[in-house]
């Protein structure tokens, strides 16, 4: 009796296509949809490599094998009146976490010399804060060109909702870029913020493109979201020009209580930067806080969507040693980019 064999070569052609199509199709200039966007989200585990052999494609297209790295100052911590669910530093949070003001300029040159040290391309500096007090812009404005003077640091600013005045003193002073994540879709935002809206966050990036100064903007898988809401976001960023999107993935923390966090597979978190990519292919995507958690021993993998990655701590939560970030980088066959090499979009 003979009976019919599956071909695993005969069956690959057809899955690779089905991914290497949406990567011709935005090689070419013409965006993915939400569909199929969506699609991507929804890929089979057992296609995630031919996913991510198309992700890479783009990748290496605009980005070569360059890796970018950050460095994440947290320069106030705590004492924030916001309600954001997901974070250790909001209003309701009950997290062990250090609780201090602006730090002093000492401080901040030191982090600006080890950025420079862990070859970070770029320094951000980041406060816990709606927005930011007079006294917090003045010492903003005044590190910074101390800042690019002596380390010659990309400098990148993360200071809560701006008015279109701040955003125009930061560009005024030295700042190249802002930080200011949409976090998740807008049909998803009140779920997990109350004390903002999603139009307002949207309204800070908009006063940070009209001052001149990239914008840096993306946000946190694991918060109950859905793929549409995912999509969402990712279209939105596209459409709202951001140069730059940071990928989290949530790191649950004692303390904080964010009642729509859920488990999110290696694999998943694999596919939500291959759709950032496919979704904002010439835009750099930046694996953040969480890969360590989530992406555990696939970490690797996630650069070949991704083209950077912050080397060192988070704001409340540690990263690995960066001497791993080095090995890997270099396992990879990959380089990191200096400051000369560096492009943007």
């Amino acid at each position: 009796m003979s009976e019919t064999l599956d071909c695993p070569t005969a069956n690959a052609a057809p899955t690779a296509s089905r991914w290497q199509a949406l990567a011709d199709q935005v090689l070419a200039g013409e965006p993915l949809t939400a569909e199929q966007a969506g699609e991507v989200l929804a890929c089979p585990d057992s296609e995630l490599l031919n996913l991510l052999d198309a992700a890479y494609r783009v990748r290496r297209h605009y980005f070569a094998n360059q890796v970018q790295l950050y460095l994440l100052m947290n320069a106030k911590s705590g004492l924030c009146p916001e309600d954001c669910g997901y974070c250790s530093q909001s209003k309701d949070s009950q997290a062990e976490i250090p609780k201090y003001n602006i730090l002093s300029r000492d401080k901040l040159m030191d982090g600006a010399r080890v950025a420079k040290e862990r070859d970070a391309r770029t320094y951000c500096i980041v406060i816990s804060a709606r927005g930011p007090n007079e006294r917090e812009m003045k010492a903003v404005e005044t590190i910074v060109p101390e800042i690019k003077e002596k380390y010659g640091l990309h400098i990148c600013a993360c200071l809560g909702l701006l008015t279109d005045d701040q955003a125009q003193r930061l560009k005024a002073c030295g700042v190249d870029r802002v930080n200011h994540n949409l976090n998740t879709g807008q049909g998803h935002y009140e779920k997990i913020c109350t004390t903002h809206t999603f139009a307002d966050r949207v309204d800070t990036l908009k006063a940070v493109r009209s001052a001149g100064m990239e914008m840096c903007s993306g946000g946190i898988v694991g918060m109950g979201e859905s793929n549409e809401d995912l999509v969402s976001m990712a279209i939105e960023l596209r459409e709202l020009g951001v140069h730059s999107i940071p990928v989290n993935f949530l790191i649950p923390i004692e303390g904080v209580d964010m009642p729509h966090q859920e488990h999110v597979t290696p694999q998943y978190c694999l596919k939500t930067l291959a759709m950032f990519r496919l979704v904002c292919p010439d835009r750099e995507i930046r694996i953040a806080g969480g890969r360590e958690m989530h992406l555990r021993s696939l970490q690797p993998l996630g650069l070949y969507a991704a083209n950077s990655m912050f080397v060192g701590d988070y704001l409340t939560t540690m990263g690995q040693p960066p001497e791993e970030d080095y090995q890997m980088i270099r396992d990879l066959g990959f380089e990191i980019v200096s400051e000369s090499e560096a492009s943007v979009c």
